[in-house]
């Protein structure tokens, strides 16, 4: 394609996953379908009318994982781009204006999908942010972390800050060191429970308005980080093998199986009767079937390609140029990237 930058014929091969990254990513899918299907069906219209178990457990814990896991994948990608190319952040913005061409898509079949606003908060504050020294990026994800939280303006609020933590982390070598050190991981999961359990009591007072949904959000920073850390130490314990054989695959089609899943369980739901309704067990087990289907699927497919076919496609527009999809010699190896 014109005007593409000169990469050598070697610059997009593949090179090794990082594997808990991908687990963790299909963890977070998981998580996010319970609630999106009942929001997108209009079946809550605030927290309060959710069921306990889905109020407490799932609203809001598990975005916070996929945004920072998303902003690890675009640092991990910008640093790659690095090695292969002589104008990397061309990539990246190739990369955010394809992401928002897809959740435009998207937004007109699940309104509230994540897609576009990642591309917009990629293009105003990651591009930007990429030209900080480590350090410097690092302390201003945390003030945008804190930002957010102070501003009370629901989870995308904490969009820029997560993003731009998980893109901090990806620059100082975090994702490729998550098996070094369990203690801190250990030491992470200790301190964020504290957290919940005090944000939680807070919060039952019940304080003003105002500051229970700053609470509110605390509590769902709190409880992802709890998720993140309980699940990579999981991944250590005899059951791990078996956890990342399923959930890696999704993972690793995470863009594939994220706007796959609205194309199911919009008509699916739609037909079953579930828009405005309070048929929970039903959108439960509507969420589990879609899960089941693409834990399948995803496994099957990359036993013969690298990529899913939107991640393929998505890398084919961000190199501006046909790729090879890969195939099993290399299914596995293709880098943790977004």
């Amino acid at each position: 394609m014109p005007g593409s930058p000169t990469l050598p014929q070697t610059s997009v091969s593949p090179t090794k996953r990082i594997s808990a990254l991908d687990a963790l990513r299909g963890f977070a899918l998981c998580g996010i379908i319970f609630i999106n299907i009942p929001q997108t069906m209009g079946m809550f219209a605030y927290a309060g009318q959710l069921p306990e178990p889905l109020r407490v457990f799932f609203l809001g814990r598990f975005y916070p994982i996929f945004y920072l896991l998303f902003g690890v994948g675009f640092g991990i990608f910008l640093r790659s781009a690095a090695k292969r190319s002589d104008r990397p952040r061309l990539l990246l913005l190739r990369r955010f204006l394809a992401l928002a061409v897809l959740g435009a898509v998207l937004h007109l079949l699940q309104p509230g999908e994540v897609l576009l606003p990642f591309a917009v908060t990629g293009l105003l504050v990651l591009l930007p942010l990429s030209y900080l020294p480590r350090r410097a990026l690092l302390a201003v994800a945390l003030v945008l972390i804190l930002a957010g939280v102070l501003a009370g303006v629901g989870g995308l609020g904490l969009l820029p800050g997560l993003f731009a933590l998980g893109f901090a982390l990806a620059e100082m070598g975090v994702p490729e060191a998550l098996d070094d050190h369990p203690g801190r991981l250990a030491v992470l999961g200790v301190v964020a429970l504290a957290v919940c359990v005090l944000t939680f009591w807070l919060i039952t007072l019940p304080p003003p308005d105002p500051a229970q949904i700053r609470l509110g959000m605390t509590l769902s920073l709190a409880t992802a980080c709890c998720y993140v850390a309980g699940f990579l130490l999981l991944l250590r314990t005899p059951v791990g093998p078996a956890l990342s054989w399923v959930l890696a695959p999704m993972g690793r089609m995470a863009l594939t199986n994220y706007f796959g899943a609205a194309l199911l369980f919009v008509p699916i739901g739609t037909a079953i009767g579930l828009p405005g309704s309070k048929r929970w067990t039903a959108a439960l087990l509507l969420g589990v079937g879609i899960l089941l289907a693409q834990a399948v699927v995803s496994n099957l497919w990359l036993r013969r390609f690298g990529y899913g076919p939107l991640e393929w496609a998505w890398r084919c527009v961000t190199y501006w140029r046909l790729l090879p999809i890969g195939g099993a010699a290399n299914a596995g190896e293709a880098r943790g990237t977004a």
